[in-house]
């Protein structure tokens, strides 16, 4: 079981991430709507190194460095498997507290 959060009262000197409600209409071919999907997301982006966070990381790989992998494993006979990883930090714990409104 994941713990979601608690309802607590904003620390003194701790600043909140906000929220916001994305909704979105899935349509099928001929554009009529077959179901609403909606998302709560955090606006992360007003907030300020330093301040607010210290360390940024992005694993992502250059393309170079997909191409020159890629021809190294086909060129030595290697099998290799492509996957979706979009969700890979879904399920992460958080070692600090985080507030959001």
């Amino acid at each position: 079981t994941q713990k979601l959060g608690i309802l607590v009262d904003l620390p003194f000197r701790k600043k909140a991430i906000g929220t916001k409600w994305v909704y979105r209409n899935k349509k099928d071919k001929k554009g009529v709507v077959v179901r609403n999907k909606e998302r709560l997301v955090a606006q992360v982006h007003r907030q300020e190194e330093g301040i607010d966070y210290n360390e940024v990381f992005a694993p992502v790989a250059r393309i170079e460095a997909i191409r020159i992998f890629l021809a190294f494993a086909s060129y030595m006979g290697f099998i290799f498997y492509q996957m979706d990883v979009k969700s890979a930090f879904l399920y992460g714990t958080i070692d600090e507290e985080v507030y959001v409104t």
